[in-house]
């Protein structure tokens, strides 16, 4: 999870369809400008270029009991079928971070090691960050079902994959850092809008003593 920078205004529609009875917050000016503002990424996972893509409410509106949150365009996010399913349990009802507000790399360290996810709370007492700490790794991790283990299996083999790149072009700006192209490459695969930019950026910033110069790219 990253910060993400969204759009204003909101869409049209939201104010119109907040209107009707069984008004619909998924018309396609919602759904094109959260794609285009969260990167198509699920803001939990990171997983790019979702086949499965589904607005959530940050805050759940509990079948419109709390109407006030079903079309703020605040309150809706870009999230992928599995991490919707995750999240859809009353433990994180009081809320996990928001990540168009708040900036999750200053609260939380993302790491992979082998095949181990690893969210941890820079600061224990923030109870949102601990609730997103938890979200995260269960979206890897939770394996209570057939599907549920394929669909985690699924996104920890491609966080892999993203990693591995990772460490490709590192060795290669290492031998070569003042080449324009592997510093480009290594910039590119850092930004917020790449796939699982936490965790690659993550590794990087444990890693500053190797690569300081990279610190902007992280910031």
């Amino acid at each position: 999870m990253v910060k993400i920078e969204r759009s204003y205004p909101a869409p049209e529609s939201l104010a119109s369809e907040a209107l009707k009875r069984n008004g619909s917050y998924e018309k396609s000016d919602v759904t094109d400008r959260l794609k285009r503002d969260f990167h198509d990424k699920c803001y939990i996972c990171e997983l790019k270029g979702l086949q499965d893509p589904e607005v959530e409410h940050l805050l759940p509106h509990k079948n419109r009991t709390y109407p006030e949150r079903v079309f703020d365009w605040d309150n809706l996010f870009w999230c992928c079928g599995h991490c919707n399913k995750v999240k859809n349990s009353g433990k994180y009802d009081a809320g996990i971070i928001d990540c168009c507000k708040q900036d999750p790399e200053q609260l939380l360290r993302f790491t992979l090691q082998d095949n181990d996810i690893s969210v941890e709370t820079i600061y224990p007492e923030n109870e949102q960050a601990l609730l997103t700490a938890n979200l995260i790794y269960e979206t890897f991790n939770l394996k209570n079902t057939g599907i549920r283990e394929a669909a985690c299996e699924n996104r920890i083999q491609s966080l892999q994959v993203a990693r591995n790149v990772l460490y490709r072009e590192l060795e290669k700006y290492k031998e070569k850092p003042n080449s324009a192209r592997n510093r480009r490459m290594v910039q590119s695969l850092l930004r917020r809008d790449s796939a699982f930019a936490a965790f690659k950026r993550g590794y990087v910033r444990e890693r500053l003593d190797e690569f300081p110069e990279l610190e902007t790219c992280i910031c």
